[in-house]
């Protein structure tokens, strides 16, 4: 008992200077929230002559209907159709000849889009955002031209890829009621079947000020830019309705479900999904440590059991994904050639009773702790990565500061934590097992 109070201390102290340390690199911003309830967030950093701008909409298909789904990812390219002053196409024209490159995505949660220009350039990205959030050009056109882009990203990504209906098996089977059972590219029959009206009524409702986040990071002056966004988005009037948040609880898995899929592949690979909690629940940074652990690189213990030592898979991990509302905790393996999946899952099996049985060692949970600090620092090395982190923390939390205090919170996880997770979560009776099988099989 001693000795164990004794390492539990060490832990502790090795804990105290990592975050002091992680401290050091406090990332300063401004922000407020305009008359029409768009939030800003502002960024000064002068060490590259480039401005991010990010503006994010607390939208996602968690949002949607369930005879409606896709709508969310099918507005991330509308978005690029036009608007009352930019002209169909001519959005991308703009930011490229400008020096500049762009983005979206849509996720179960959100929507957001991004500009990366010459700090020169940000009065353009301000006025190209603030036109198509006022202003989008919403016609039969631009529909039907985006329908077809949405059917053909559908074949690429998910219908003709190997394991590509990987996470609409997990979330189907692991969600029964809410709505996080679609994935957001949706079902390809309800954006045909949705006239011009509803695509309307989704931006209208969904595509207010008061329903996005806008940071910008990087070669700004604050006094500038604060008035350079006023002056492009503080005339858009603010939403008259209350924005839609679905407010439902998914029941706890009380049986585990087994499913086979027969799959244009040439390898068997496992898959098992257990539910976890939504991020931001003390039990998810444990379980993000506990995803290191089990997958962090070559020397992690799935890698070194199942590719290495016993050479049944050639390809092996873990994945936590934490949404705003709940989660999953995805364990693969890829089988090396004639490996049968019952193996593979017996040994994936064995791997988590050790840690439930005999814990970490020392120098494991050291290389976990630093490894944390190190990924958490570098998603905030560059513009682009440091306006999204703002973005997502004010968006699900409601405290941009975060991007400095939320280590914190994973540098407060002990050992202990990390075992009582495993134990608590990845049990048969809270997860989704899937073998994915060769179809001539």
């Amino acid at each position: 008992m001693k000795k164990k109070r004794i390492l539990l201390g060490f832990f502790a102290l090795i804990t105290c200077f990592t975050i002091a340390d992680a401290q050091l690199n406090r990332i300063e911003f401004q922000e407020f929230t305009l008359d029409n309830g768009l939030h800003v967030i502002l960024h000064q950093d002068h060490s590259t002559p480039i401005a991010a701008i990010n503006i994010t909409y607390h939208v996602g298909s968690k949002n949607e209907q369930s005879d409606r789904t896709g709508f969310a990812h099918f507005f991330e390219h509308l978005m690029f159709e036009g608007s009352k002053h930019v002209e169909r196409g001519d959005f991308v024209e703009y930011v490229t000849n400008a020096g500049g490159v762009h983005n979206a995505g849509t996720s179960f949660d959100q929507t957001l889009y991004y500009e990366i220009l010459p700090s020169n350039q940000l009065e353009l990205g301000l006025w190209l955002e603030s036109d198509r959030l006022l202003q989008l050009r919403i016609d039969s056109v631009g529909v039907e031209t985006q329908r077809n882009v949405i059917k053909e990203e559908r074949r690429q990504r998910f219908d003709n890829q190997p394991y590509g209906s990987l996470l609409e098996e997990v979330f189907t089977n692991a969600f029964k009621v809410h709505p996080y059972r679609w994935v957001p590219i949706g079902d390809i029959q309800y954006i045909d079947q949705a006239k011009l009206h509803e695509f309307i009524e989704f931006h209208n409702h969904f595509y207010v000020p008061e329903n996005g986040v806008l940071v910008i990071s990087g070669d700004i002056e604050y006094d500038d830019t604060r008035k350079l966004v006023e002056d492009y988005f503080g005339d858009i009037p603010k939403g008259s309705h209350k924005i839609y948040r679905p407010d439902i609880i998914e029941p706890p898995h009380t049986e585990e479900t087994r499913k086979t899929i027969y799959d244009n592949i040439q390898l068997p690979a496992l898959f098992t999904a257990y539910r976890m909690p939504a991020m931001g629940d003390p039990d998810s940074y444990a379980l993000e440590m506990l995803q290191t652990l089990l997958s962090g690189g070559q020397s992690s213990r799935l890698y070194k059991a199942l590719v290495d030592n016993k050479q049944l898979a050639l390809e092996s991990g873990a994945i936590p994904l934490a949404l705003e509302d709940a989660g999953v905790f995805i364990i693969y393996g890829i089988a090396n050639t004639e490996v049968k999946l019952e193996d593979l899952e017996a040994a994936v099996e064995e791997e988590i009773t050790k840690i439930i049985e005999s814990g970490l060692t020392e120098r494991e949970f050291q290389k976990l702790q630093n490894q944390t600090e190190n990924d958490f620092i570098s998603r905030n090395t560059t513009m682009a990565g440091i306006s999204e982190s703002l973005a997502n923390y004010y968006t699900f939390f409601g405290d941009a500061n975060l991007i400095n205090t939320e280590i914190e919170k994973y540098l407060a996880v002990t050992p202990e934590n990390i075992i009582d997770v495993a134990r608590k979560y990845l049990v048969p009776e809270n997860r989704v097992v899937l073998y994915y099988l060769p179809k001539e099989q």
